[in-house]
């Protein structure tokens, strides 16, 4: 190899380096955060009664991250068919709801409408807890599942059917996102 050639090809290897590092740097900047395959993000949260609690904790099992707040009515919809998958395989996997809303709210909702899996309060001010879990736009519910290692397996804006959280879940199953 001439040394031009090879002068060409290391700035065509640092050219591509740095396009990747400025798509990543992009990626975040959008909120971004956990495109499938990237680990979550160490987060860590309180519940109604003021516990944290971290996504750490739950490592070993599948997370299925729910994001909701107490205004969205496709949320509401949608948490009957959480507890009832959360009853079905909490001895495998994990149905975590992360509320986008006011504390008092959420405690006036649920105490009409209980569910079994753990309730977490999600932060609101920047970065709020959205966008840290890809959810660039707000968009309510938004779901996020992780494998037992943490890692992002799939994400979902909008209500989760009864035949995807079976899916998503069960396990085994390589799940698929839309």
């Amino acid at each position: 190899m001439s040394r031009t050639s090879a002068w060409i090809l290391l700035l065509a290897v640092l050219a591509a380096a740095f396009g990747g590092w400025l798509q990543h740097r992009a990626r975040l900047a959008h909120g971004e955060r956990t495109a499938p395959g990237d680990m979550a993000p160490a987060l860590a949260l309180p519940d109604l009664d003021g516990r944290t609690h971290r996504l750490a904790d739950f490592a070993g099992r599948r997370v299925l991250i729910n994001l909701w707040a107490s205004w969205c009515a496709p949320c509401l919809e949608e948490m009957p068919a959480l507890n009832r998958a959360w009853l079905r395989h909490r001895a495998h996997a994990q149905v975590l709801g992360i509320a986008m809303d006011e504390p008092s709210r959420v405690r006036s909702l649920l105490a009409a409408h209980p569910v079994d899996y753990p309730i977490l309060i999600g932060r609101l001010e920047s970065p709020d807890t959205a966008s840290l879990l890809g959810d660039s736009d707000g968009v309510l519910p938004y779901s996020v599942l992780l494998d037992e290692h943490g890692r992002v397996l799939a994400r979902r804006r909008g209500r989760l059917d009864e035949a995807t959280l079976e899916h998503w879940l069960t396990p085994a199953t390589p799940p698929t996102a839309p």
